[in-house]
């Protein structure tokens, strides 16, 4: 692929990727944070850049933000770049026509997983509200590649910094319920409080049904939420605090909404 002029005024290079093509079914309307999972940043940017690679795995991302914040841009926001895979959304399965997918540098869990560099969030946090602003995007526009492929992802983890994202105005971020004793809901459960949990996921977007059984697919949507709003314990069980983070999240952000269309506070709001 040619060069091309950047979308954002302050990337640092563009690196044209040939791994993109259309968009289907209209402009983005969401945001995919993801790391990269490889030893190298300059090996997972090559990576994304190789038409032909080895392992016969073509992947694009739209940006790559290194460790320094240096950003790259690969693919122009107006074509379908390949970085979400196998992956769904508020009941959409092809999440690359309707995101724009960011690659954050960093090794992973499988490479010891080190916190995120402060330049490196700086840089997310210029591009993600660029992106937010022009596209005229609401804040829970922003979700982590574990939120639409819980499955088989685990980025950008529970060491990326969602609250402070959050408080600049990027994602959506309410405080998690406190963790005490008690029962919980886990594998092999059955009953409305699953089928009620589990429309309640559905409701903020994950790709799950309310069949009232807690199955493994419960499970890896449970542990997907709880790395992004409930760190503290990742165990794919639904705990009291993972069960009223949720509802203070849906609640949260139909008051967003709500505010944005200047309609009066809901009557569901959690204070």
């Amino acid at each position: 692929m040619a060069a091309f002029v950047p979308d954002v005024a302050f990337v640092t290079t563009v690196r044209p990727s040939p791994n993109h093509g259309e968009r289907r079914g209209g402009p983005p309307d969401m945001i995919v944070l993801h790391y990269t999972g490889m030893a190298s940043a300059d090996e997972a940017l090559a990576k994304l850049c190789d038409g032909e690679p080895t392992d016969g795995r073509r992947v694009s991302a739209h940006y790559f933000i290194g460790e320094d914040g240096r950003l790259v841009q690969c693919v122009p926001e107006a074509r379908r770049a390949w970085h979400a895979g196998v992956s769904s959304w508020e009941g959409k399965h092809d999440v690359n026509s309707r995101s724009i997918g960011i690659e954050i540098a960093n090794p992973g869990h499988d490479f010891g997983y080190p916190d995120f560099p402060e330049a490196q969030i700086a840089a997310v946090i210029a591009l993600c509200r660029d992106i937010l602003l022009r596209h005229r995007l609401r804040p829970d526009r922003v979700v982590a590649h574990s939120d639409v492929a819980p499955a088989r992802k685990r980025d950008p983890g529970e060491r990326f910094p969602w609250r402070l994202l959050s408080d600049e105005g990027i994602g959506l971020w309410v405080a998690p319920a406190e963790i005490t004793a008690g029962p919980s809901l886990q594998a092999g459960d059955r009953g409305a409080a699953i089928a009620e949990l589990q429309a309640n996921l559905a409701a903020y977007g994950y790709g799950i049904e309310a069949t009232g059984r807690f199955d493994s697919a419960s499970r890896d949507v449970v542990a997907a939420f709880q790395r992004h709003f409930r760190p503290a314990l990742i165990d794919g069980r639904a705990d009291s605090s993972t069960v009223d983070t949720l509802r203070r999240l849906l609640a949260a952000r139909q008051r967003m909404i709500d505010n944005r269309l200047g309609k009066p506070p809901s009557s569901q709001a959690i204070p």
